[in-house]
């Protein structure tokens, strides 16, 4: 009779675990991260030298329906358009400073107004006009310049924070891999660090590419940014993580820090090597915006020097722009009679020197040059997205692939859960026909 207690006693505890991770799978089903989680059963065997069997039932553990390579291409893939949409993001700053300063609608307006003065060059009012749209174009080209410089800093803002998570990381997949030495196998505990550290391994994915070890209880050795490079985690030791700028590239570098010694990564994936490619191409714009200012003003500056104002001056003191070494262009003066339209010698009605702007402007193409940046930009940005679509779209399927064999199907948890509660209740009849027959029993005595 007491075995017929145990048996039942055993099989109320055993469901009433399977029930309870039933109900955790069905509970977390939306929860991202999360791997569905199966309660294992066994008989318990009775006797020493010959295990016999019916002696009720008992937890043998809890496991988790993880699928390693699944997850491994998961990682992979969406490294791959981390990295895509991490340059999307800089690509999208240089395409608004280009086209937010309006810089080729602020240099037609500029020649423009030269081509209006050529009508009436002793006029004051043209003259006006024509030193206001001077000063647009100077304020469009610094404007645009700091637009792309702030787009740097804010790169690198984005980039500190991004080497400082991937170290906290590190930091905390460290922790797990200490709870999982310590943690009993089988326990709901383990299962917990094994999610966590999926889901810290799927952060990590995101902003580097990393190759990841397990050994056999789960714990992960991590490397990271290509190549035979220490690792970021091992064991219950992680490295920190810094970012700056390389004087020679001027170049975001990450670089991780361990037992003293530092070691540059070469990120290939994720949105670190997505910074890499958006900072190379915002220094490569960076360059390209200078120096056709440098051409506009050198062009412009040129062909005033050419010709006489209306004080008669001539030479080099009709520049009418400067640009320093950062870039910034500005107006050199607020006179309208200082703009020298003339031919030399020849006074202040006439308006031959007009020609030989507009002659710079042909030469010069400045305006469909700074078109050509824009397409340039734009068509690059273009490509990206498509690409960003396709490893999206690929990396949607990884995702999808996975979730089929390690999340929760609802249908088969309802099965599952009326099956254990059908188990359950079984289990409390076989207690109850014990100890209704045990009073029998004792009722006859």
């Amino acid at each position: 009779m007491s075995d017929l207690l145990s048996i039942g006693a055993s099989g109320v505890r055993a469901y009433q675990s399977a029930l309870t991770t039933t109900s955790d799978n069905i509970a977390n089903a939306g929860t991202t991260g999360y791997v569905r989680r199966t309660t294992s059963l066994a008989e318990i065997g009775v006797g020493s030298s010959v295990q016999l069997t019916g002696s009720g039932v008992t937890v043998a553990g809890i496991s988790r329906s993880a699928d390693m390579f699944r997850s491994a291409d998961v990682r992979q893939t969406t490294s791959d358009v981390s990295r895509s949409d991490g340059g999307i993001v800089w690509m999208t700053r240089i395409e608004d400073a280009l086209g937010s300063r309006a810089l080729t609608t602020r240099m037609t307006a500029f020649f423009n107004a030269g081509t209006t003065l050529s009508a009436d060059p002793s006029a004051d009012a043209p003259r006006r006009a024509m030193l206001e749209e001077a000063e647009s174009v100077a304020q469009s080209f610094s404007g645009t310049v700091k637009a792309l410089d702030d787009a740097s800093v804010n790169l690198d803002q984005t980039a500190v924070n991004a080497a400082e998570k991937i170290g906290n990381n590190a930091a905390a997949l460290a922790r797990i891999n200490d709870g999982l030495a310590r943690v009993a196998r089988g326990s709901v505990g383990e299962v917990q660090l094994l999610d966590q550290r999926d889901r810290m391994l799927d952060e990590m994915s995101e902003l580097i590419d990393i190759d990841v070890q397990f050994d056999p209880v789960g714990r992960v050795t991590v490397r990271a940014g290509g190549g035979d490079t220490p690792p970021l985690v091992h064991g219950i030791k992680a490295s920190t993580v810094r970012m700056w700028r390389d004087e020679t590239s001027n170049l975001p570098v990450f670089a991780a820090m361990r037992d003293g010694k530092e070691t540059v990564l070469s990120p290939r994936g994720g949105s670190t090597a997505g910074m890499i490619d958006g900072a190379q191409r915002i220094n490569e714009m960076r360059a390209q915006v200078v120096d056709l200012a440098t051409s506009f003003v050198t062009g412009v500056n040129d062909a005033f020097a050419a010709g006489e104002d209306a004080k008669g001056n001539t030479g080099t003191g009709n520049a009418m722009f400067a640009i320093d070494a950062s870039g910034r262009v500005t107006r050199l003066f607020d006179d309208p009679s200082r703009i020298a339209a003339a031919t030399v010698g020849k006074g202040p009605r006439d308006s031959g020197n007009l020609a030989v702007l507009a002659e710079a402007r042909r030469t010069g193409a400045f305006e469909t040059k700074v078109v050509a940046l824009q397409s340039s930009n734009g068509s690059a940005l273009a490509a990206r997205k498509t690409v960003s679509d396709a490893q999206g779209a690929i990396r949607d399927s990884a995702v999808d692939a996975r979730d089929a064999s390690s999340g929760v199907n609802l249908d088969q948890e309802a099965v599952n859960l009326m099956r254990f509660q059908q188990a359950y209740q079984a289990s409390s009849r076989v207690i109850q026909v014990a100890r209704e027959t045990l009073d029998t029993i004792l009722a006859i005595r």
